[in-house]
């Protein structure tokens, strides 16, 4: 069956963010059934996201020919199946360890080569990247909230039911062939050594630190918020709705964020940032009031959102070759190590101090106010 390369595209995003919706907010509720504590289970988190880095970082780069991404995308989302089938056949803590790293290693790299594919085809063809873009965002507050409701009305076996079928969907959509094949000239992988990183983060290590705290902050919210607002009294189906308000705000954000900041600096938007981060896991800690934790979601816009387009507004200002490596080093740094240390630790944390890692993670952006970068990048 031929479908349009931008429906292809909308489908292959959305199928991958359904999936995700189902992993990234109640995957910790699915390890806390089969009996594990949370320290374990921030171990086993944190070496997922440890995965998902390595698999960012070193396998979406092997993708050269643009001609392949559509075969090495099938390739990946099969093996991603097949971890996920894996979850099936047992919970003891070694296997879960080495499925849950194979998953993240393999379900990684699709959106780095999915948005890659993006970039080929709007040579090739007329395609509005951002409302192609926007079925995925659309997708993970359908998956989180579907999956919520069926937590509640079944336990939390639906939450892999759910991730299987997800995954299934995910690689039928991509084994469908695209009307328009990418095509274009072999990339040649960027040589360029070490003294050259190690210039990079030098030059630009204040940014680094900023917003891998700022990021990092989140890992307590990404573990083990389901955990700690079902132990609250809340329903499955009502964290998935929270979660989907964050979604929702993180959408809105994005989509008027030239209107909202067109003036603003790189700088000014990670004090935003910051002072966003310290109020909303002050709040997380404080209290499990539904009126406060509609503001905490809220929030999401400013302690996420708003740090990524500070990010982008910075590297953008980049010149050349240093605008690509400075992008990987946030992506792999920022977005991947920086949480996957904090999951370990938060696990840690939410054992013994319990909703006190909250005010932890407060205090892990609270830095960010004073190490943002003099540099002022303006769009």
């Amino acid at each position: 069956m031929v479908l349009h390369s931008t429906r292809w595209l909308a489908l292959s995003y959305f199928t991958y963010f359904f999936s995700y919706g189902i992993f990234l907010p109640f995957w910790s509720v699915w390890l806390k059934g089969t009996g594990l504590t949370p320290e374990t289970i921030g171990l086993l988190l944190g070496a997922g996201l440890v995965a998902r880095f390595l698999g960012s970082l070193t396998i979406a780069p092997r993708v050269t020919d643009p001609s392949r991404l559509v075969f090495a995308l099938r390739v990946l989302a099969l093996l991603t199946l097949l971890f996920a089938l894996a979850f099936w056949a047992g919970n003891h803590v070694g296997w879960l360890m080495a499925i849950i790293i194979g998953f993240n290693l393999f379900f990684s790299p699709l959106v780095p080569l999915t948005d890659a594919l993006a970039n080929t085809w709007q040579k090739q063809i007329v395609m509005d990247y951002g409302r192609v873009r926007l079925w995925g965002s659309i997708a993970f507050v359908i998956g989180s909230a579907l999956t919520g409701k069926l937590v509640s009305l079944f336990d939390y076996r639906a939450i892999l039911a759910m991730l299987t079928l997800g995954t299934i969907s995910m690689l039928l959509g991509m084994l469908l062939r695209p009307s328009v094949m990418p095509i274009g000239e072999r990339r040649a992988q960027a040589a360029a050594g070490w003294p050259a990183w190690r210039s990079l983060i030098g030059q630009n290590g204040r940014f680094l630190a900023c917003v891998s705290l700022l990021q990092g902050a989140h890992a307590a919210y990404y573990g083990f918020s389901a955990i700690y607002w079902q132990e609250a009294g809340y329903s499955a189906s009502t964290v998935g709705y929270l979660w989907s308000l964050g979604v929702v705000a993180e959408v809105i954000i994005f989509a008027l964020s030239n209107r909202l900041f067109r003036r603003w600096s790189a700088r000014d938007l990670l004090l935003l940032s910051a002072v966003c981060g310290v109020v909303r896991w002050t709040l997380m800690g404080w209290t499990t009031a539904l009126p406060w934790l509609l503001v905490v979601q809220v929030l999401h816009c400013g302690t996420f959102t708003v740090c990524h387009l500070a990010a982008m507004r910075y590297i953008a200002a980049r010149q050349g070759s240093e605008v690509i490596r400075l992008q990987a080093v946030y992506s792999a740094v920022a977005m991947g190590g920086s949480i996957a240390v904090m999951t370990i630790f938060a696990g840690f944390l939410f054992q013994h101090l319990h909703q006190g890692v909250f005010w932890v993670m407060a205090l892990v952006a609270l830095p960010a106010l004073f190490v943002r970068p003099g540099v002022t990048a303006r769009a």
